[in-house]
């Protein structure tokens, strides 16, 4: 004897969701009919109980795979989790430690260039022992355009480039600040600078105040 009942109530009744209904009715493992354009499960009233078994045992299968792939998806998120936070301590880290380098590298420069002033002064008296110490903006550009004393006519030069090059000058911005400067004298025409065969010259007491000011100014 067969009974006709709703896929809603079978479910109910079997212990597992519509959508495993209908998903056992996909298959061909559960009988259906279309009654009046209304889907119906065919039953066997004693094949009753051991279909519902089926069902409920094929569902709690289905929930337990679930589970497993839920937790295994968690498992993966934590692990990924753990690399994240290790690979951002390794970049602050690191940064942390570039930071303290370049600290480091700053402070020696700084020891260097008053090294190479203290140097300058001691060889040159008359042009560097007498800038003071605490001269302001416009003072140093005062001082760097007063005239040099008079010299032998043929006196000695150096390049820029040689000059630089002998201060231990490599940095490109840095190198920069003296060409500008030289050029504003050579502009201003201040004693001590010119141009010859392509290449900014100066003379030594020049390139003392030239050392002098841009360092002051750095």
């Amino acid at each position: 004897m067969e009974k006709l009942i709703k896929p809603a109530e079978y479910a109910k009744e079997a212990g597992i969701s519509r959508q495993a209904v209908y998903a056992q009715i996909k298959k061909g493992t559960l009988p259906s009919r279309n009654v009046g354009g209304k889907l119906y499960i065919v039953i066997k009233e004693e094949e009753a109980p051991r279909e519902s078994a089926e069902g409920a045992e094929g569902a709690s299968e289905e929930i337990g795979r679930l589970l497993a792939a839920k937790e295994e998806t968690i498992a993966v998120l934590k692990e990924t989790i753990r690399d994240l936070k290790e690979t951002n301590q390794m970049i602050t880290s690191t940064l942390r430690s570039e930071v303290e380098l370049l600290k480091e590298a700053f402070g020696e420069m700084k020891t260097l260039y008053a090294a190479q002033i203290e140097r300058m002064r001691s060889e040159e008296p008359i042009a560097v022992a007498q800038v003071p110490e605490s001269l302001e903006a416009e003072d140093l550009e005062a001082f760097a355009r007063e005239p040099e004393p008079p010299e032998p006519e043929e006196r000695e030069w150096i390049s820029l480039e040689e000059f630089l090059r002998e201060q231990g000058i490599h940095k490109e911005k840095l190198r920069q600040k003296f060409l500008r400067q030289v050029k504003r004298w050579k502009k201003k025409g201040v004693d001590g600078v010119r141009k010859k065969k392509g290449e900014l010259q100066l003379t030594p007491r020049r390139a003392a105040k030239l050392l002098t000011k841009v360092l002051s100014n750095d």
